[in-house]
């Protein structure tokens, strides 16, 4: 685990260079979220691979915190190639067990608002799924 200094560090580096960053034109769903009360706001884009089951690629853009803003950085880099099934019920301290619990629990809204927008876009691809097959 981090400890507090090497957290805040790695925080910054993906809030100055975040990564898998900016629209993503072959988005299979586009999700908006948002944290009430602080403004927060990121737009996730997910492409589900060729099978289906897993994602091909994510990305962000938003604005926000420094936690946010980071933290959607992070789980883009963790979740490339993730089973959709796996990543719609995973929590956030399983996709961040190495960061300093601190600095994530005491901002949970802000940290867990990419995970829950991507999550929000799961289950939209799930429905329409359903609807296709129907």
């Amino acid at each position: 685990m981090m400890d507090r200094f090497e957290t805040i560090e790695l925080l910054l580096d993906h809030y100055n260079s975040p990564r898998h960053h900016g629209p993503l034109a072959a988005a299979t769903v586009s999700m908006p979220g948002r944290t009430p009360g602080c403004g927060d706001e990121i737009t996730i884009y997910l492409q589900v691979d060729e099978t289906g089951t897993h994602v091909g690629c994510v990305q962000f853009e938003g604005t926000g915190c420094t936690v946010s803003q980071a933290l959607a950085s992070l789980l883009t880099e963790r979740v490339q190639g993730m089973p959709l099934h796996e990543l719609a019920a995973l929590h956030l301290e399983e996709l961040f067990p190495d960061l300093e619990r601190g600095i994530v629990q005491s901002r949970v809204r802000c940290a867990a608002l990419a995970l829950n927008t991507l999550k929000a876009a799961i289950a939209v691809y799930g429905q329409r799924q359903n609807r296709q097959a129907s």
